[in-house]
């Protein structure tokens, strides 16, 4: 039976992470407030996303970050847990698992979560079986011992059976506007089940740039707070700013006006997708 797994080199990567995040000064100096509105300018965005296709990410950070969740997931000191899912046990060697789920989880047009909705939402090789309406059954044509992990992905989020391509999910943040290829506007659900303490923004927009100059000078013109980029020399002189993890490896840059725990997840830029969930203003 398995009910939690570590992924080592994640861990080892968010603890470099802390002590990059204490030498660039962005840091959980100060406690989580409430409020205002998080901008982030990101790439891979096309005319032709939708809540059913598109891979960059600007989709990956819509998906996952804010409107919908995933069975399990990263945290930021690298280690696996439950979201959706509230304890999974394995058998055959890795081919049989069996999902608990979360009993008190309502999408975003208040219908309940429940397994159909996480069935119809996996695409696994294999066969996902209802077993009751809180539980999955989900048998694997061959083993894969790394099954929860992979879960985590921003590939297998859950959504509603009855509106798969809707835009309506379990996340912290339900949708406003989406203009494909330009702009996702989303607003924090006043009574998630996650409780209070997460998801500090009231608004999370996210604004397509595909050019890295551009996204550069949005972030140094203050016309947003995070952009994903991997070339520090643009604003190399800017001390309000934050290369991440670091200058000689970056993914991604943000404004010093934003706080974030003192360590955050590197298996995917913006904190493994998450930095709609775990940042706050200072």
């Amino acid at each position: 039976m398995t009910r939690s797994i570590m992924d080592r080199r994640a861990l080892f990567a968010t603890g470099a992470a802390a002590a990059l995040l204490a030498a660039t000064g962005v840091s959980a100096a100060s406690a989580p407030t409430r409020g205002g509105r998080l901008r982030m300018a990101l790439s891979g965005a096309q005319r032709s996303d939708s809540w059913a296709q598109g891979d960059g990410l600007f989709m990956q950070v819509a998906r996952q970050g804010l409107v919908f969740d995933t069975l399990t997931e990263i945290a930021a000191d690298g280690t696996l847990r439950g979201e959706l899912a509230t304890d999974w046990e394995v058998s055959e060697g890795g081919r049989v698992w069996q999902f608990d789920l979360r009993q008190d989880v309502r999408f975003h047009d208040s219908r309940p979560m429940t397994a159909k909705d996480v069935a119809a939402s996996l695409t696994l090789d294999g066969v996902v079986d209802v077993i009751d309406p809180h539980q999955i059954r989900i048998t694997l044509n061959s083993a894969a011992t790394d099954l929860p992990f992979t879960l985590s992905g921003p590939e297998h989020v859950i959504r509603p059976a009855h509106a798969p391509d809707a835009g309506i999910g379990t996340g912290l943040y339900s949708l406003r506007r989406f203009t494909p290829g330009q702009q996702v506007l989303a607003e924090r659900v006043a009574d998630h089940y996650k409780g209070p303490n997460v998801g500090w923004f009231d608004e999370v927009e996210l604004v397509s740039i595909p050019s890295e100059p551009v996204r550069a000078q949005a972030l140094a013109e203050y016309l947003v707070e995070a952009a994903d980029l991997s070339d520090p020399q643009p604003l190399g002189g800017y001390d309000d700013i934050a290369l991440l993890p670091s200058a000689r490896g970056m993914t991604h840059a943000v404004s010093r006006g934003l706080a974030m725990p003192t360590r955050t997840g590197q298996n995917r830029p913006l904190d493994n997708l998450r930095a709609a969930e775990r940042w706050w203003f200072a």
